[in-house]
């Protein structure tokens, strides 16, 4: 098989005095994401796709939030481990979309530069990376604003080599 798909979630809880990180850039707002790492739900979400595609487990695998090497971690650091993971199994990227769910902040003045960020640290195109927000319409713990969630898919193709 020559392609593969993946798909992935992640979701963290809101809380005061934490940054906001989306897609490797800060986002201003009176609350950020609680987590081991960065807690950048989109990276994450982008991560566990990676390596659903090629199953090979998801992020907490390899960055437990037990271990303490992890603690405060830069996703975008841990994406360029997960990049360079299926790369060395023979694999390449053509295309990741994604969604982010959050009732606030809006989103969509900080999209472009997500993207470009998340091309930059996978050695993409921006327009090989799409990203969308929604809300949930007040419903639920992300509906409330205690949490943001996101989802990616991801389009994997075996290399020449």
């Amino acid at each position: 098989m020559n392609i593969r798909i993946g798909n992935g979630y992640d979701l963290h809880r809101l809380v005061a005095e934490r940054p906001l990180i989306l897609g490797g850039i800060e986002i201003p707002h009176h609350l950020g994401l609680l987590g081991h790492s960065d807690a950048d739900v989109l990276t994450h979400a982008i991560m566990d796709a990676m390596l659903g595609a090629l199953s090979l487990g998801d992020i907490g695998h390899y960055f437990p939030p037990t271990d303490p090497k992890w603690a405060g971690a830069n996703s975008l650091v841990l994406l360029e481990q997960v990049h360079q993971l299926i790369q060395a199994q023979g694999w390449q990227i053509n295309n990741i979309d994604s969604v982010i769910v959050a009732e606030r902040p809006k989103l969509k003045p900080y999209i472009k530069a997500m993207r470009d960020r998340l091309a930059l640290t996978l050695h993409l195109t921006s327009e090989q990376i799409g990203i969308k927000a929604t809300t949930n319409e007040k419903l639920d713990a992300v509906g409330q604003e205690a949490a943001i969630c996101a989802y990616a898919v991801i389009l994997l193709s075996k290399t020449n080599s």
